[in-house]
């Protein structure tokens, strides 16, 4: 039942995702392409540089939240049952879909997106396991 219901819903929720990557929140192209390669340091500097805890949980806890669907991608792939893999090809497609936002100037390459959205994956996978041992059949 759950399996059906996420093969139904991945795909549009994926568009409706790269959506808000490049046009959501009112993005416009910036002039240059901006390019943030300093790990967690930069994600700390935005949270102690931020007034409204609201811009703390979209940008932080958005990038990690609303990753979490992907982690059960080996419902509908086999060969995404194992983590190694899920995150290798993870990684490599959100690391071409950040190059995206830097050559098209639509976002910005951040190194930090890249990992808290692969937290995200790694959270979606052990939920997805973790529902698979509590539920078992019914998931099917």
């Amino acid at each position: 039942m759950l399996k059906k219901f996420y093969k139904i819903i991945i795909v549009p929720y994926t568009l409706f995702l790269l959506y808000l990557m490049f046009f959501g929140m009112g993005r416009t192209q910036f002039d240059d392409n901006l390019l943030t390669m300093e790990p967690i340091i930069s994600t700390i500097n935005f949270i102690k540089g931020c007034i409204s805890w609201k811009d703390i949980v979209i940008i932080v806890v958005g990038n990690v939240v609303m990753f979490i669907p992907f982690g059960f991608l080996g419902w509908i792939f086999s060969k995404f049952k194992d983590l190694k893999t899920l995150l290798f090809a993870f990684i490599s497609v959100i690391t071409i879909v950040e190059a995206l936002q830097y050559f098209t100037r639509m976002g910005i390459f951040e190194v930090d997106d890249i990992i808290l959205n692969t937290f995200g994956v790694l959270l979606g996978f052990l939920l997805r396991k973790f529902i698979e041992k509590r539920l078992g059949n019914w998931v099917v």
